[in-house]
């Protein structure tokens, strides 16, 4: 907890009544998340629920963009789920540091900073000022699996995680 700002993020979640999911099982040749000096880089975190991908297709096309961010909210939960996997759990993230959501885009669809504010909000509602980040929204023509969304984190772990 950070006694500045009053956040314990595991507690928050309870307020929330979210429960972090299982760290999603990686679909090639990498690791769901790597610490590095004070850091937790997560690899790209697609919006799966108890191993279903929830959505398939472009936003902007075959998914509206309302959706869109509703899965970029559960891509964003399964990041902060990967990323507590190396911290000893959700109190071992001291903050977000940086959100990339990547939104397979139709060629016209020019909203994704909408899109990726579902995950900026969850992260926010879950850390707090903490989770407070820079970001970057992305617009690309296909993703792993046709998914809608893929969002990864750079967080910074609590010195006691490590």
């Amino acid at each position: 907890m950070d006694a500045e700002l009053g956040t314990v993020p595991s507690v928050r979640l309870a307020e929330l009544g979210i429960e972090l999911p299982p760290v999603a099982a990686p679909v090639a040749a990498y690791v769901p998340a790597l610490a590095s000096a004070g850091q937790v880089f997560t690899a790209g975190q697609l919006p799966f629920v108890d191993g279903q991908l929830l959505a398939v297709g472009k936003v902007g096309s075959e998914v509206d963009p309302e959706q869109a961010a509703e899965l970029a909210r559960i891509a964003a939960l399964n990041a902060v789920a990967a990323a507590a996997s190396v911290t000893g759990g959700v109190d071992g993230i001291r903050r977000v540091v940086k959100v990339t959501v990547f939104v397979a885009s139709d060629p016209s669809f020019t909203g994704q900073p909408a899109v990726a504010n579902g995950a900026s909000q969850l992260l926010q509602e879950i850390f707090g000022l903490h989770g407070s980040h820079v970001r970057s929204a992305v617009g690309v023509s296909v993703l792993p699996l046709d998914a809608p969304v893929e969002v990864e984190l750079v967080v910074e772990a609590n010195a006691a995680a490590f």
